[in-house]
């Protein structure tokens, strides 16, 4: 198993719950192909080194297409508006930045909430294409968008050419391509974006007016159980509800991304690691058996993998 040393990247909507300090921190990486190996014997090395030297011991027989680490995993700390942006799909980010590039599709897991806290999530119904197209070249986009309120526990479905952004007040477990193509339409006119380019010619050939996202409910949970958050061609994330131990296994197909989301969990396997909220271990897709142990009577777990 695996443990990687985060990323923090300061954002002018970032907050302090991610790191302490003065920064506003709004996005940490927690899984990425850059970050680095903490402890054992891959001490140091970053986790796309270990792609190249050990691809399917780490990424298993669905991931062997994969010339990096094919997730990125974020947890990110909203103070304010993010930007009104949209991501292009595969094809769209070869047409714009070349061979090798790849699209971003994410999916939002609602963390913390403040109450009213809401998303932006795609355009309002009978907004036709061409309407769009012009309302995004003259940066006149925000009162097309829709808005609408959510709750600890919401996941969030985000297909590559829907327009979205979160809202201040809400801490975000993240789940997308590895891949950081951003199209922002709208940055609030906010005197701190001084210089954070908008891509409107961009964002009106990626966007598109009949995406709206997905968003699912926390679904009722009684005693241990797992339960499918969401589903798609890059990525799968479960929601582990843990009241005994639960024994699990990679089985050499995919890897497991296990983040805390509540109480204290303990992951035995070859190692054993001690994780608390928001924490997270890598365990490779090697034929691995490992156990979860709750440490607080009740403990839930993000489970990302391939699908």
């Amino acid at each position: 198993m695996i443990r990687l040393k985060a990323q923090l990247h300061p954002r002018v909507w970032g907050g302090h719950r991610l790191a302490e300090g003065p920064d506003q921190i709004g996005e940490a990486w927690v899984v990425y192909g850059g970050n680095t190996i903490e402890g054992g014997p891959h001490h140091g090395v970053t986790l796309d080194e270990l792609v190249h030297e050990h691809r399917n011991w780490l990424l298993g027989s669905r991931g062997e297409q994969h010339p990096q680490f094919p997730l990125l995993i974020k947890l990110l700390d909203c103070q304010d508006w993010l930007s009104i942006q949209v991501h292009p799909n595969d094809e769209q980010a070869v047409k714009w930045h070349g061979p090798g590039h790849q699209g971003k599709t994410e999916a939002w897991h609602i963390l913390n909430a403040e109450k009213d806290a809401q998303v932006m999530l795609g355009i309002r119904e009978g907004t036709t294409p061409q309407d769009l197209r012009e309302a995004i070249l003259a940066a006149q986009v925000e009162p097309l968008c829709e808005y609408q309120n959510v709750s600890v526990g919401d996941t969030l479905y985000i297909p590559a050419g829907t327009l979205h952004a979160l809202g201040p007040g809400l801490l975000i477990y993240e789940v997308q391509q590895t891949s950081d193509l951003t199209y922002r339409v709208f940055d609030w006119d906010r005197p701190q974006s001084a210089g954070r380019t908008l891509h409107l010619e961009q964002s009106a050939e990626v966007t598109r007016a009949d995406l709206r996202g997905e968003v699912h409910p926390l679904p009722d949970v009684h005693g241990t159980g797992v339960h499918r958050l969401v589903t798609s061609p890059y990525f799968q994330t479960e929601l582990l509800h843990l009241e005994s131990a639960v024994d699990a296994q990679t089985s050499g197909e995919t890897f497991h991304v296990l983040t805390v989301t509540q109480g204290e969990v303990q992951v035995k396997g070859e190692d054993m690691f001690h994780l608390k909220p928001h924490e997270t271990v890598l365990v490779p897709a090697a034929p691995t058996d490992y156990s979860l142990v709750p440490l607080t009577g009740s403990a839930r777990i993000l489970r990302s993998t391939l699908p």
